[in-house]
């Protein structure tokens, strides 16, 4: 009905290209127009303003001969002055955008190692803008952003990767584990090491404690009951300590069995044994 009146109407974010007997004649903006197709005057098509996205997977080879598929999103819109260049110069705009990515990308990742090409996505995708932004002006488009959204490896190689990862981490871990047992070990040494010196201390005081009171207790003695001897005492000690020892045996339930002279005359004759032993190490 609109075009039996002569009147076309178009739509927001959108522009018309008019003819006039095949040749250009003008872009229509949005809104209602007269379009008098009795003098020649059509629509030959429209052209949306609005902002497009092309996603673009490339398949390419980096420096230590690696194959990836880069993945490329691009953002790119016609340029309302330039619609008559975005409609006729190029018949399959997607297409050309995509050639160019190809073009750019596999000259920028073979000249990066497979690291390199994930630390410097934003290089490659600047480079993409560059490059798309100087092709596409031309022809009335505008390249508005372009992001590297994704570089995948093959799967045997991520595999790799993760298993090169893996085994340093296992590495590491080992690492610290021998560290932390050495240090256990250090401070159980220096803990035994101590304790062996403070129990030595306590033997040592102890048989001092010893010596003291049985210096003590002769000196007594014989200051006490005339006529005795050291000797005497000595052998008094003895025979109490034998008694002592005796008792203790018998006392403990897991005690082995223990073969030891038990008359009165014995504790002479371990007196005698004693004091020869003392002598003989005294004389050597």
């Amino acid at each position: 009905m609109g075009q039996a009146l002569c009147c076309i109407q178009v739509d927001q974010s959108t522009v018309a290209i008019k003819e006039r007997f095949g040749k250009f004649d003008d872009v229509l903006q949005p809104g209602c127009h007269c379009l008098p197709w009795i003098f020649g005057s059509q629509i030959a098509g429209h052209l949306t303003l609005r902002l497009q996205q092309l996603d673009v997977r490339c398949e390419t080879k980096t420096k230590d001969n690696v194959f990836v598929n880069v993945v490329a999103s691009i953002q790119y819109r016609a340029l309302s002055d330039k619609a008559s260049d975005a409609f006729y110069k190029l018949s399959n705009t997607r297409s050309q955008i995509q050639a160019y990515v190809f073009d750019v990308i596999r000259a920028s990742v073979p000249k990066l190692n497979l690291d390199a090409a994930f630390e410097q996505k934003n290089e490659i995708a600047k480079a993409v803008e560059e490059e798309l932004e100087k092709a596409m002006s031309a022809y009335g488009y505008e390249i508005v952003q372009t992001l590297i959204v994704d570089i995948e490896p093959d799967e045997h190689v991520k595999r790799a990767m993760n298993e090169i990862n893996a085994a340093a981490r296992l590495r590491m871990a080992a690492n610290e584990k021998a560290e932390a047992e050495k240090i256990i070990q250090i401070k159980r040494a220096e803990g035994e090491a101590e304790s062996k010196y403070l129990s030595g201390l306590g033997i040592a005081r102890q048989r001092q404690a010893i010596v003291d009171g049985l210096r003590d207790s002769v000196l007594g003695f014989s200051v006490n009951v005339p006529g005795t001897t050291a000797k005497d005492v000595m052998d008094m000690v003895l025979v109490t300590q034998y008694f002592d020892t005796m008792k203790e045996i018998g006392a403990a339930s897991k005690s082995s069995a223990v073969f030891i002279p038990h008359g009165p005359g014995a504790v002479r004759d371990v007196a005698s044994q004693i004091r020869d032993g003392l002598l003989q190490g005294s004389h050597q």
